[in-house]
């Protein structure tokens, strides 16, 4: 018998969990995410408190999170630019190794994705650090295509990164299931 998985939106008590979830994806791929782990780890916990408090209920930024079993396994991030295009995004998607082979991956982004319909987004996007193979490979699996943008990571500017899309015309409510495998 398989786990079962869940996502849900954060809470805004969750800081201590989004702060484990954060660390945890740093301690596992830390060339995959734009910021180091002593800065996670350095950071007073009241920084997590105020982002999980403030994903809760915003409309422009959130973060969702996996659970396996009823336990945290894993997290991505949705958010809509500030810039007059308001793109949408999601980033920092990370699933625990021992419950990625379960499609955790595809319920984050399915139910991020639905969440930026929900908010008015008709295209989705993500910056994809060039060294991460597997992650474009997923994205690119289920329907992001590269825009041609490359860029320098912000925080870690000896990594490049590769801006994907994903067009959302023919996005279906899909996060109360995850994909079939492939």
């Amino acid at each position: 018998m398989s786990p079962s998985l869940t996502v849900r939106r954060i809470a805004a008590d969750q800081g201590a969990v989004l702060r484990e979830l954060r660390t945890a994806s740093l301690r596992d791929a830390p060339y995959a995410f734009g910021d180091t782990l002593e800065d996670a780890l350095s950071a007073d916990a009241a920084v997590f408190d105020a982002a999980a408090a403030r994903h809760a209920v915003s409309h422009t930024g959130t973060s969702f999170i996996l659970y396996t079993e009823g336990h945290p396994a894993g997290l991505i991030g949705a958010s809509f630019e500030s810039a007059p295009a308001r793109r949408a995004f999601v980033s920092a998607l990370w699933v625990a190794p021992a419950v990625r082979h379960l499609s955790g991956g595809e319920l984050l982004l399915n139910c991020a994705i639905d969440w930026l319909v929900s908010e008015g987004a008709t295209q989705v996007y993500a910056w994809i650090t060039d060294t991460n193979t597997t992650a474009m490979r997923f994205y690119e699996r289920l329907g992001f295509v590269a825009t041609g943008d490359h860029a320098r990571s912000q925080q870690q500017p000896e990594q490049w990164e590769t801006l994907l899309m994903r067009a959302l015309g023919e996005h279906t409510k899909s996060a109360s299931s995850p994909a079939s495998p492939s």
